[in-house]
């Protein structure tokens, strides 16, 4: 079974993991504001350091490949692009809906009679990043940008519980209304990345190094600040 390491850095929790057979055997993390672009490398090491291991000696990287935060999801995808290059080793991606899903299932957060899972990734006001999946971890539907009002998912919810877990679950539990609404708000990490990087590998569903770009979902919009500089 591979060692693979995993970046995982979409939001505003920045974590990264170690895979060794099919267990997480190393691991940290950083909720620090801003923290991403100084802290990513820093795990890597430690990481790997703290297993004996050189990055050369791992098989595989696998990044989160988002939706997410586009400085977020950049850094984590140029560090994971120069280990590989650097190591000769292939890259692998993982979703950033999937890794919620799954740290749903691992961590046994679903509700009693759960039928759907809908991992929602903050996109600023009311607007999340989302998709349905089963219990299974099987994608339901399109990943797409979603303005939630009272009606979001009443399909789903119709047919009994539904967990809303991210970190865009918090801010819709006051709009979403339902009795079969579930709410877990937190933020995607690598130790959650475990089953998809997993299958990406047995799949040998390896990306282009050169040419992996994260899946943004939206463009990124440079604004000018209205402060006086001078």
């Amino acid at each position: 079974m591979p060692d693979i390491l995993l970046i995982e850095t979409a939001t505003s929790l920045c974590s990264a993991a170690l895979i060794q057979g099919e267990e997480i055997t190393a691991y940290r993390e950083s909720a620090e504001p801003r923290s991403h672009a100084s802290m990513t490398a820093v795990f890597v090491d430690g990481i790997l350091k703290e297993r004996g291991l050189k990055v050369s000696d791992c098989d595989a990287v696998c990044v989160s490949s988002g939706p997410g935060s586009y400085t977020g999801l950049r850094v984590g995808s140029s560090t994971a692009k120069g280990l590989c290059f650097g190591a000769g080793i292939p890259l692998l991606s993982a979703g950033t809906l999937d890794i919620l899903v799954w740290k749903a299932i691992g961590e046994g957060l679903l509700p009693p009679g759960c039928r759907y899972i809908v991992p929602m990734v903050d996109a600023r006001r009311m607007e999340v990043y989302s998709a349905v999946f089963d219990t299974k971890g099987e994608r339901l539907s399109e990943i797409q940008p979603s303005i939630i009002g009272n009606d979001s998912f009443s399909k789903e919810l119709s047919d009994g519980a539904v967990l809303f877990i991210g970190d865009g679950a918090g801010k819709c539990s006051d709009v979403i209304r339902s009795g079969n609404a579930h709410f877990v708000q937190c933020c995607p990490d690598a130790k959650s990345m475990l089953v998809p990087a997993l299958k990406a590998w047995k799949e040998k569903r390896f990306e282009d190094t050169a040419y992996f770009e994260p899946f943004y979902l939206k463009q990124f919009v440079a604004t000018v600040s209205k402060k006086n500089l001078f």
